[in-house]
């Protein structure tokens, strides 16, 4: 999996053989680090190491606690599912990370709307996670590039675009649906509910990615 590259803008976003992801909460410190880890987890047990190299997987808060150590109940929710939590670091949300992400999953709406009210076209990228998981069950996967002959960079661009014309014809039944709430300074019961429903909304969406089942 490659590693995020620094805070300068080292590349354009949607070309090369890259493929940027940004998960988007509040703090930085429970639901996007727990998403984010888990999506490396995830993709890293279904194509190994070296076909993940193309994609690159990070987060950051609209609030973000810069510098800051993941809430220690986020980091015991990703031992729950043997992912790793070692070394991150916390970020706050900056036009950078978003110009770069051809992807951005956000926790809640609010976060959707901050994401695209910042401009640079992200309004087709940025979804909720679970407004995601919605669009991409609704996909025919045999209507999306092969990874294996034309790589899974490749298929992710095509899942995004697929999902943005979905968009406006599979709505959420209730606006409660696409959100993920706040387990910051709760017990560790919560933190383990959200981290279960952030990983029943991330399978889905890591198989679309990959073409590969759990």
């Amino acid at each position: 999996m490659t590693a995020p590259e620094g805070r300068g803008i080292a590349e354009t976003a949607h070309t090369g053989n890259t493929f940027r992801i940004l998960h988007v909460s509040t703090g930085n410190v429970c639901r996007s680090p727990i998403t984010e880890r888990l999506t490396r987890h995830a993709l890293t047990v279904r194509l190994g190491e070296r076909l993940t190299d193309g994609l690159i997987v990070e987060s950051a808060g609209t609030w973000g606690h810069e510098g800051a150590a993941m809430e220690a109940n986020a980091a015991a929710v990703l031992a729950d599912f043997g992912a790793d939590a070692s070394g991150f670091v916390g970020r706050e949300l900056l036009d950078e990370h978003v110009i770069r992400a051809d992807l951005v999953l956000t926790a809640t709406r609010d976060h959707r709307a901050q994401v695209i009210s910042m401009g640079h076209s992200a309004g087709l990228r940025t979804f909720t996670l679970k407004e995601f998981t919605r669009l991409v069950r609704a996909i025919d996967p045999a209507t999306l590039p092969d990874p294996l002959d034309e790589g899974v960079v490749e298929r992710a661009r095509a899942l995004v675009r697929a999902a943005a014309a979905l968009r406006g014809w599979l709505l959420a039944p209730t606006a409660e649906a696409d959100e993920v709430y706040d387990p910051y300074g709760a017990p560790i019961t919560f933190f383990r509910s959200v981290g279960d429903e952030i990983h029943q909304a991330l399978d889905p969406v890591v198989t679309a990615l990959t073409g590969v089942s759990k």
